[in-house]
């Protein structure tokens, strides 16, 4: 026979539990509020130059450095691009979308150094006169980075680190699944 279970005890453990929670997510809350806000001042910048008249849908993307990849728990990003290359490259993505679609308007903005768990390292903001090529055009811009933009991520783990390769997405596919950080070199440590 087991003994009755003490409700008060089982309360305090309770309690004990709900308050490393809330410590927890409160801290997470604050880091996004941090990357949230610093998110908001680049998609100002950005707004300025994509909205214009006969705008009636602005969409934006922010790529967020995230905690666990790969079955692996992610310390930290850095990321490295060759510069000069990079902006001519999203340069010419904005060109691309134009091309695309004709009434839109683009604009991106990709971070390069350290990044931690949670901050933006990428902001794409697209706007057009109707919400479907805002979308298309934004989703167009994330896929094309990946595949023509000079820019490298090194991923910092438990154990280890890894620089991902850039991706093989389709950006004329709707229904390619983005799974973008196939290529990897890995590196224990």
């Amino acid at each position: 026979m087991t003994a009755p279970l003490d409700d008060a005890r089982i309360l305090a453990a309770g309690r004990a539990a709900l308050a490393t929670e809330a410590a927890a997510v409160a801290a997470l809350v604050e880091r996004l509020d941090a990357t949230f806000a610093a998110a908001c001042r680049c998609l100002i910048g950005i707004r300025g130059r994509v909205v214009v008249t006969g705008i009636g849908a602005v969409t934006t993307f922010i790529g967020l450095v995230r905690g666990h990849n790969l079955g692996r728990r992610v310390l930290h990003l850095e990321y490295e691009a060759y510069e000069a290359l990079a902006v001519r490259g999203l340069d010419r993505i904005v060109s691309e979308s134009l091309e695309k679609w004709p009434s839109a308007r683009v604009a991106i903005h990709h971070r390069i150094g350290r990044m931690e768990i949670g901050e933006a390292s990428v902001v794409i903001a697209a706007a057009s006169p109707h919400r479907a090529d805002a979308f298309a055009a934004a989703r167009y811009a994330i896929e094309r980075i990946k595949q023509i933009v000079p820019i490298w991520k090194h991923e910092y783990f438990e154990g280890g680190d890894v620089w991902i390769e850039g991706a093989t997405a389709d950006p004329d596919n709707a229904d390619c699944a983005a799974r973008t950080d196939s290529g990897t070199r890995t590196r224990a440590g």
